[in-house]
């Protein structure tokens, strides 16, 4: 289990592990979307940019090797609703969450990568300014982060044999709930996870 932290800064964080703010993603790899519809017109919502982690910073917490020590981690999935945005085109409710409703990605390096930025208005970015993740052996029970299993018993209870790849809780200060004290586990198999399968990753949403 690596429990993560998250400390507010006022650097771009190209390249480094990184929570909200704008992905930088290598040129095979495009800012997810989901299919979604406003009166009556069908267009591709981007999903929320959540956080991306390098690997390499992982190693000394993950003896077994199940995560990846090299290259960068990417998650992304439809928060926007859960960030206060009522009039979000794509709000997953409690349950297993729609495949296209989250996307895991991985590159195997951390060079040479693009910054994808989304603008409300010329001066307006449409994400949460980003914060600096760094990353420890927990010390509580309930907490963001990678690996172990879920904290809620209904998330176990409902997708046995899998484990957490990341689980976020709510936060104040970032205006996320889920609900009424929910929690959001990105799931998968541990063999699945071994053999970067990151396409295999499940969602699940509870809220107690």
């Amino acid at each position: 289990m690596i429990e993560i932290k998250t400390i507010p800064s006022e650097d771009v964080l190209y390249g480094e592990s990184k929570w909200w703010g704008f992905p930088d993603l290598p040129d095979d790899l495009d800012w997810p979307t989901v299919e979604a519809s406003d009166e009556g017109e069908t267009f591709e919502d981007p999903l929320t940019f959540i956080c991306q982690i390098r690997c390499s910073e992982l190693a000394e917490l993950d003896p077994e090797g199940l995560l990846p020590h090299e290259g960068m981690l990417y998650f992304f999935a439809a928060l926007d609703y859960f960030l206060g945005d009522l009039d979000a085109f794509t709000a997953p409710g409690m349950g297993e969450w729609p495949a296209e409703c989250f996307r895991v990605l991985y590159s195997p390096v951390c060079e040479g990568l693009n910054t994808h930025t989304l603008m409300y208005d010329e001066d307006t970015p449409a994400a949460l300014a980003p914060e600096n993740i760094s990353f420890k052996t927990p010390d509580r029970e309930s907490y963001t982060g990678l690996l172990g299993e879920p904290y809620m018993e209904e998330t176990r209870e409902a997708m046995p044999g899998l484990i957490s790849l990341l689980q976020i809780d709510e936060n104040d200060n970032w205006g996320l709930r889920f609900f009424d004290c929910g929690m959001l586990n990105f799931m998968i198999k541990p063999a699945d996870l071994k053999a970067r399968r990151f396409d295999k990753v499940r969602v699940w949403l509870y809220s107690a």
